[in-house]
């Protein structure tokens, strides 16, 4: 399949119901995503910089993001969309330059965020990507985050205005989808769902309403997040700290342990 047949593929699939993303941060947890029947694969920008050895916030050498998109793509069947942050600098020309190597590696999707900087500059970076899209003739699916409920930049009786100016302003920069973490009501949901004009897209939270009420109202895209790698880590530390203490095996051994059989067979 085509770098463009991917694009069309992965544009589909938000048009279709409720698209379940399971994110992942390198290549053997995209092929464990694939294997289980995700229909795409995204990555989650804070579990790849933490698997590299780095904290999250634009802080990853984007040459090792890079490799790391390339060692996903070459294992996945199905469209890969990658978390650039921010586009890993404040000049929208070097983070376009970043959405194109990302092209190059694999990605037919992008997440880029507004974080606290000022909409105005992710809307020249969203400008910016489509036009190094253009030039490749690749429909990359650029999903725009709106940060406003997640790191709380106005007053909470505001957000939803605020983040509907920005989606729009987002929207007519040429973004394909709209992001935006943090909301978990109904209300303020369907309001979203209603009015961004473009594929609504949440992160899973506790107290998010389950996948059908999601769908019902007027939701297409849900990600895990970082949230799958957090509780990997949480696993690994609790079993490492196991065996450090007791160094006996049997510690670091559970039912859910997937056999050294059954990880051979899924990478081979």
């Amino acid at each position: 399949m085509s770098a463009s047949e991917r694009a069309e593929r992965f544009h589909r699939l938000h048009h279709d119901g409720l698209l379940l993303l399971p994110n992942a941060w390198d290549a053997g947890t995209a092929r464990l995503a694939q294997h289980l029947g995700a229909p795409a694969v995204a990555t989650s920008s804070a579990a790849v910089a933490w698997s590299l050895g780095y904290a999250d916030g634009d802080l990853l050498p984007v040459p090792l993001l890079l490799r790391t998109i390339e060692s996903i793509a070459r294992v996945l069947t199905v469209p890969l969309s990658v978390d650039i942050e921010g586009g890993y600098s404040h000049d929208p020309e070097q983070a376009a330059q970043t959405v194109d190597a990302a092209m190059a590696a694999g990605a037919v999707g992008i997440n880029i965020e507004d974080g606290s900087g000022e909409p105005e500059l992710l809307c020249r970076k969203i400008e910016g990507a489509r036009r190094a899209a253009a030039r490749r003739g690749v429909r990359l699916f650029i999903n725009a985050r709106v940060d406003v409920v997640l790191h709380a930049l106005v007053p909470a009786a505001q957000a939803l205005d605020e983040s509907l100016r920005r989606a729009a302003l987002y929207r007519a920069a040429g973004a394909d989808g709209i992001f935006v973490p943090g909301v978990v009501d109904a209300a303020t949901i369907r309001a979203l769902a209603e009015q961004v004009g473009l594929p609504l897209n949440l992160l899973a939270r506790p107290a998010l309403p389950g996948a059908d009420e999601l769908r019902a109202l007027g939701v297409r895209r849900l990600s895990a997040g970082s949230s799958i790698a957090q509780a990997a880590f949480g696993d690994t530390s609790r079993r490492m700290s196991a065996f450090l203490r007791s160094g006996v095996s049997s510690t670091v051994i559970a039912d859910t342990a997937m056999s050294y059989a059954e990880l051979n067979r899924l990478m081979s």
